[in-house]
């Protein structure tokens, strides 16, 4: 048995970089990226791509260094994803949302080498790099700009520091003949992504080619992507690489319809003009979409992934009536894509569309490619019942989770315990049928009296009620019962009577367990968010103990 081994000839370390080459063979004069007035086709996108990663070669990037990327869903943005780890680097994308403070902390941390910037984010990367300690070299800068940008702006940019070229001359000057870089092992980082710092501070979270070519493929099957899907970037592709579609769409060499911002009448314009197949949104987009003045119901169905947060029963159903297919599923930075999906049951079709929406906002079971997942109990780390109230900590194991935090051993190793589950502090249950059910992060969980309560559940009932356009519930320190739900609340524009606390409060105690309803409900124009449309819960914690603790003249709860 031992001539029966791994040789040259069927072994090749797994990336999802040689997906690009395929397409351009396969899908040359097709679209790739289309983006205002450009288009390229998946062969323009290939030897751009190539000349790009010649360029970094020349200027000095080598394997295993970090590059960072701070821009919107623009063609560079895409090309990048494959571009920096063709030369042998790392890919490190930044969230454009984020403060200079934040970003320098970041790109210290990653010893960035060099950031390709678009010119919108141009002062704010100035800023970041102003903060540098003395004794920390500073990375080198490539403008990318962008018409759009000059024309909603007269402001010119003022290049200063280690400015190394703008990227189309990276581009012109680079080689289409480049031979990329091929990873020596496919367990050799390939990106650098830290977590949106929703429970704690961001974590560097590094992928390898290995984990991201199983959870590409992975997406696609699980979502049923067939080939040259016309696909609408809602999604940040600095999130997760935009859930590693990047690469995904290569594979089925797929049209990207590239946008720099949300804007609810504009996605309903692309999707009517570029006939949209796919797109991916976090359920607080799936919100703004169906509250939006163009939701009149699509010409044609669109399938629309979701995820990053529970999404609220009420807020499936409305979005399925105008026309959107939705999927529902569950991943992390540290999995790099979704490794839980609500699969649907064909025996489901003949229930209620209020049934449908309660069982599609479950995350469902494990991905083809996940090895196994489960609940397990906070405490004893056992399973727990699979009766769909028993709470516990969802763990994973499979090939797409993160290979490790960076310079982080000791998070790590925290995380990836040596019972060889992946520890994802999301809190949930299991039902009956075997699928998972997100209840909170184990930081949301409320103990009131005792008693356990999920957020995600009084927050599902808030969004049944049509006057709530978004909302979250955190725990309030209470004198007599130590922690009692809070709600934070953002009611829909154009109402012509506005509900009170009272109201509110009485509202959910109609349709929840007394103890569950808040006791305390806080009127906000917007909720705090990350980059990618999660809910701050950690800011809303914190005004809660500038609130005080609620005091009680009675037990009563």
């Amino acid at each position: 048995m031992e001539e029966l081994k791994p040789r040259p000839a069927n072994f090749s370390p797994l990336t999802p970089l040689g997906f690009l080459e395929r397409a351009a063979t396969i899908y040359g004069d097709s679209p790739s990226i289309i983006y205002a007035h450009t288009t390229y086709t998946w062969s323009e996108t290939h030897h751009r791509c190539l000349q790009l990663a010649s360029s970094l070669s020349s200027a000095g990037i080598q394997r295993g260094h970090v590059v960072s990327v701070i821009s919107p869903n623009t063609p560079p943005m895409y090309e990048l994803h494959f571009a920096v780890p063709m030369a042998g680097a790392i890919l490190n994308t930044i969230s454009t949302r984020l403060d200079a403070r934040t970003i320098s902390v970041l790109l210290c941390h990653s010893e960035s080498k060099l950031i390709f910037v678009d010119q919108a984010y141009y002062a704010l990367i100035q800023d970041a790099l102003a903060l540098f300690p003395p004794e920390i070299n500073r990375p080198m800068l490539v403008l990318i700009a962008d018409d759009a940008v000059a024309e909603e702006s007269s402001s010119s940019v003022l290049i200063e520091g280690n400015f190394v070229g703008s990227y189309e001359e990276m581009i012109r000057k680079g080689d289409s003949d480049f031979r990329w870089i091929r990873p020596a092992s496919e367990w050799d980082p390939i990106v650098l992504n830290y977590t949106s710092g929703t429970t704690s501070s961001p974590k560097g979270v590094v992928h390898c080619h290995r984990g991201i070519f199983i959870v590409t493929l992975d997406m696609l099957l699980e979502w049923g992507v067939p080939k040259q899907s016309t696909f609408l970037w809602t999604l940040p592709m600095f999130h997760i690489n935009g859930w590693s579609l990047t690469w995904g769409m290569a594979a089925v060499g797929g049209t990207n319809i590239c946008i720099r911002k949300f804007d609810a009448a504009l996605i309903y314009s692309l999707i009517r003009r570029h006939h949209v197949t796919h797109m991916c949104a976090a359920p607080v987009v799936l919100n703004m979409l169906t509250n939006s003045l163009d939701n009149r119901p699509l010409d044609r169905p669109v399938k629309i992934f979701t995820g990053g947060a529970p999404p609220p029963a009420a807020v499936l159903s409305r979005i399925e009536t105008l026309g959107f297919d939705v999927t529902h599923g569950y991943g992390l930075t540290e999995t790099a894509g979704i490794v839980t999906c609500c699969s649907w049951k064909a025996e489901w079709n003949r229930l209620p569309a209020t049934e449908h929406a309660r069982l599609k906002a479950r995350q469902g079971v494990r991905t083809a490619a996940m090895a196994a997942v489960d609940v397990v109990d906070l405490e004893t780390g056992k399973s727990v019942k699979q009766d769909g109230v028993s709470i516990g900590e969802i763990v994973l194991r499979g090939g797409t989770i993160m290979i490790g935090y960076w310079k982080d051993g000791e998070a790590t190793a925290k995380s990836m315990t040596e019972e060889g589950w992946f520890h994802t502090g999301d809190v949930g249950v299991m039902h009956p049928d075997g699928y998972l059910e997100i209840k909170d992060r184990s930081k949301d969980v409320i103990i009131s009296g005792g008693e356990n309560l999920s957020s995600v559940e009084v927050e599902s009932i808030l969004y049944t009620n049509p006057s709530v356009n978004e909302a979250a519930v955190v725990a309030r320190l209470d004198e007599f019962w130590g922690e009692t739900p809070c709600a934070f609340v953002s009611l829909r524009e154009g109402l012509t009577q506005k509900p009170t606390e009272e109201e509110i409060i009485e509202y959910c105690r109609g349709k929840l367990p007394r103890f569950m309803a808040p006791k305390t409900v806080v009127f906000m124009t917007e909720l705090p968010k990350t980059s990618t449309g999660k809910i701050q819960k950690y800011l809303l914690r914190e005004m809660t103990m500038s609130m005080g603790p609620t005091k009680r003249s009675s037990k009563k709860n």
